[in-house]
């Protein structure tokens, strides 16, 4: 399953974990995912992983 938000579209980024020395070695910054049921329009529920910064628009917009 891919490590990717179905809402914002946002995925892993890449930099560099830097150390005292200032040595630079790659790592990846994965998204905060979450896995969220949210009910359609229709009635239906669905499960779906989004990260935290859109669930928290999500609950700021359905009131």
């Amino acid at each position: 399953m891919a490590r990717r938000c179905m809402i914002s579209g946002k995925g892993p980024m890449s930099g560099n974990n830097v150390s005292h020395a200032k040595n630079r070695t790659k790592r990846r910054f994965l998204p905060n995912l979450r896995t969220v049921r949210i009910t359609l329009e229709d009635g239906t529920s669905r499960k779906i992983r989004i990260c935290a910064k859109e669930l928290r628009t999500l609950k700021k917009n359905s009131n």
